[in-house]
């Protein structure tokens, strides 16, 4: 799958649709026919939308686990409640869930953002809170990548 990127304002309507942004829809190409699953982000208040391939595979990591260890049903629990299965309309509009909205704080301005296999769902007021917060990205860098001074 190709590595989804940039970066989309959109709008929701009263009924909690908003049109997929076309650049995003290209770089799908035919993934986009066969759906998504939305659902909550575990660390962020934001929404997450699978390519239903990339959702394919989370689940079969997931139904690997063992739901009899409790820390595997919490987690697996965490990981699937309110994921919904969805598809563009005829005029290309995702519905995004009530429930979903509620969680992420969407109101009407949304930020649309492929993030490598993924696509998020933000509240463009908490994107933009979330960009404007205090990172200290070196620091991140080196915990994530392992860098050092040498490399």
């Amino acid at each position: 799958m190709t590595s989804l990127i940039g970066e989309y304002d959109c709008k929701v309507d009263a009924k909690g649709r908003f049109m997929f942004p076309v650049d995003l829809r290209k770089q799908l190409e035919t993934l986009f026919e066969k759906g998504f699953v939305i659902n909550r982000n575990l660390y962020q208040k934001c929404l997450v939308l699978y390519p239903m391939t990339e959702w394919e595979k989370q689940n079969e990591k997931l139904g690997k686990l063992n739901r009899l260890i409790k820390a595997n049903d919490v987690f697996v629990r965490k990981v699937t409640g309110g994921a919904t299965q969805v598809e563009a309309d005829n005029s290309g509009r995702l519905l995004i869930p009530k429930s979903l909205t509620e969680h992420a704080d969407i109101k009407s301005d949304i930020k649309v953002l492929g993030s490598n296999n993924v696509i998020e769902i933000w509240d463009k007021t908490l994107y933009e809170n979330f960009l404007s917060q205090d990172h200290d990205i070196e620091k991140l860098a080196q915990e994530v990548f392992g860098l050092n001074n040498n490399e």
